[in-house]
């Protein structure tokens, strides 16, 4: 039976989910952990990058877990506040690697499920536009969209952000 919680926040672009779970996890004593799952390919990215650092002070520890985030998760501390930021950009890494996917997201889905603290996980909603125009993103769009229902089944509250507002869906 796990010791903890998970609240899992999701939400399309620029809809406040990242900014909404950090102040969840500061309702908790610091420190916290950011377990950051994005790579810096490119300028936009190292900006988007900064961007979420500078939000985060001293009180934060962070951990890069690009690929092996079920690893990165199962190495921390009991007890701590982590908020995992996100498992889309975590899901991109795994399919450019040619990881797979499969069994990954089983693997992150079953330690999900096994919080050993306050747990906040931030994900996107994908699948509310029109359909991608070609496989590979056909392919992550599913994808994406199994792997928000393992999550949103391990958590015990899920939040949608709508325009910075968070809307209880579980």
């Amino acid at each position: 039976m796990p010791d903890g919680t998970l609240t899992f926040v999701i939400g399309g672009a620029r809809s406040g989910k990242s900014r909404h779970a950090e102040t969840l996890i500061e309702r908790h004593e610091p420190p916290w952990t950011y377990v950051a799952t994005a790579q810096a390919f490119d300028a936009e990215m190292r900006e988007r990058i900064a961007h979420h650092r500078a939000r985060r002070d001293q009180r934060w520890q962070t951990v890069d877990a690009p690929i092996d985030l079920a690893a990165a998760l199962d190495g921390l501390p009991h007890g701590q506040p982590v908020l995992i930021d996100c498992l889309t950009l975590w899901l991109t890494n795994v399919v450019l690697a040619d990881g797979d996917v499969e069994a990954e997201c089983k693997r992150l889905a079953a330690t999900l499920s096994r919080p050993r603290g306050t747990w906040v996980v931030v994900s996107n909603e994908v699948g509310l536009g029109i359909v991608p125009e070609n496989a590979l993103a056909r392919r992550f769009r599913d994808e994406a969209g199994r792997l928000n229902q393992m999550a949103a089944a391990a958590a015990d509250t899920v939040l949608f952000m709508v325009a910075g507002l968070p809307m209880k869906v579980k």
